[in-house]
This record gives structure tokens, C-alpha cells and sequence, in this order.
């Protein structure tokens, strides 16, 4: 039962925030969703067939004053989980050939707006509520075997170490943190030969979201709910 629980989607226009949104609201949630400008996408598609469960607020997370707006338009609600769900990558290349401009923009997006989003929302979401983040194997330092990716790699390992600051920061609070990895899901990020669809991604996410509900502390896992080595 979804004991009419709200779950905030950051980055919810398309692909996997937008499945996640869907899966929260087939369970009966109430779903806030984010995107980042004003045309129509798949979320106000979803919002519309919702009967009011679903929706959607606009958000771009690298604008710090469009963050402290939701925070102002979405005072007073209570969510059980605030999920972030942001990422760029801008190719394969070697670190030494990476423009500044494109480091700067991928540890932007995948890494500083994200903490920023969390930082400013927590208080909304409830004692017993968890706060995810989506996060990569790629993220992973002991698994990194094959190199490759160097900044998208380091854009997801910078923001696994800086939810660790954070969980230190709040030891008192009682969230749930957690670092979820969807796994080589088809995207346009995972691109058109990864494994998985994200239909067999997402509802392994939401199960794994909600196994931990309560627990407290912060966790790197995958959909699977298996613990991903940092």
C-alpha cells in the first residue's frame, strides 16, 4: 500500500526519472516530477492520465535560484522520498583531450546540482523518508578494470564521496540515503546495446528504494538491491 506517500522525481521528463515517476504512480503515489523547461514531454503525458497523482514542476538543476523556487513552491508538502536523477556524458574521450568547458558542464550537472538539489530539499522530506540519488558503477573505483569514461566516472564517483560527506554531515537525521545504480540500462546515456530495457531497470529500482525505507544510514546498491564496491 502506498499509505498516500509523495515522491519528488528530479529529472523526470524522460527515459528512466520518467519510468520512475510512472512506476511510483502505478503504486499509488502521489508523484511530483521535475523538468527542466517549458515544453511538453512524456511527464505531462503521464501527469495528464493520472487523475491529479501526478505533477509536474520545472526545474533546471543548474540554476541555483530555480532550486530555491521549488523549495519556496513546494513548502509546506511532505515527501517520502526525494529521488535526483541527473546525468550528461560527453563521449569516450582520454581526460588530457577533455575541453574545460565539457569537464566543468558534467561535474555541473552530475555532481554539484545534484547535492545542491538534496542540501536544499531535505527538509521536506519526512523523518522515516529516504533520499536516492542515481548513481553508476561507473561510479565505482574498485570496479573500474576496463578505464574508459574518464569524466562521466569521475563526475559519478565525486558525487558517491560527497553523499558520504553529507551522511556524515547529518549522522543525526534519520533518512535513508541511498546511491542507486540502475544498471546498463538502453538509453541514450547506456546507449542502444546495453542489456537491460529500462523496464526490467526501474521497478528493481523502486523495490530496492522501498526495501530500505526506514533503515536509516546510506548505501551504494544497484536495482538488484546487490552492494556496489566504491
Amino acid at each position: 500500500m502506498s499509505e498516500d506517500r509523495t515522491a519528488l522525481v528530479v529529472g523526470a521528463s524522460r527515459s528512466l526519472g520518467l519510468a520512475l515517476a510512472a512506476e511510483y504512480a502505478r503504486r499509488g503515489w502521489n508523484v511530483i516530477g521535475t523538468v527542466r523547461g517549458e515544453q511538453r514531454t512524456g511527464l505531462h503525458e503521464l501527469a495528464e492520465a493520472s487523475g491529479g497523482r501526478v505533477t509536474v514542476e520545472t526545474l533546471d538543476i543548474t540554476e541555483p535560484q530555480q532550486i530555491s523556487a521549488l523549495r519556496r513552491r513546494l513548502a509546506g508538502c511532505t515527501l517520502d522520498l526525494l529521488f535526483v536523477n541527473a546525468a550528461v556524458t560527453r563521449g569516450n574521450i582520454p581526460i588530457g583531450e577533455v575541453p574545460e568547458e565539457m569537464f566543468v558542464e558534467v561535474m555541473l550537472t552530475n555532481v554539484l546540482s545534484p547535492m545542491r538539489v538534496v542540501e536544499s530539499l531535505r527538509a521536506l522530506v519526512a523523518p522515516s523518508g529516504t533520499i536516492g540519488v542515481m548513481s553508476s558503477r561507473q561510479g565505482s573505483i574498485a570496479l573500474n578494470t576496463n578505464g574508459g569514461q574518464d569524466v562521466y566516472r569521475a563526475s559519478k564517483s565525486a558525487l558517491n564521496q560527497l553523499m558520504r560527506s553529507y551522511a556524515v554531515r547529518y549522522a543525526d537525521a534519520a533518512h535513508t540515503l541511498l546511491l542507486v545504480c540502475p544498471g546498463h540500462v538502453r538509453t541514450e546515456l547506456g546507449g542502444p546495446n546495453a542489456p537491460l530495457t529500462i523496464d526490467e531497470s526501474i521497478p528493481g529500482v523502486a523495490d530496492t528504494l522501498e526495501r530500505h525505507r526506514g533503515e536509516g544510514g546510506l548505501r551504494f546498491v544497484n536495482y538488484r538491491d546487490e552492494a556496489v564496491p566504491w
